[in-house]
């Protein structure tokens, strides 16, 4: 059982029952770097992730 993480074109699939936080470390990905959706809700880093989730990373842009 899974729950998957989708940034632009790639999809991670993690264990559910772990933290959002935890899922993005272990997928590569820096927290800062994006905001995940559930279902078009913003969540945060400590959200446990539950089976058959589909959380949906959009990159963070910034400039200086």
């Amino acid at each position: 059982m899974t729950a998957k993480l989708i940034l632009r074109d790639k999809e991670y699939e993690v264990k559910h029952g772990m933290a959002l936080l935890d899922a993005l470390k272990k997928c590569g990905v820096v927290p800062e770097s994006v905001i995940a959706t559930r279902e078009g809700e913003m969540i945060l880093d400590d959200e446990i992730l539950k089976d058959g989730d589909e959380v949906k990373l959009i990159a963070v842009i910034s400039g200086g």
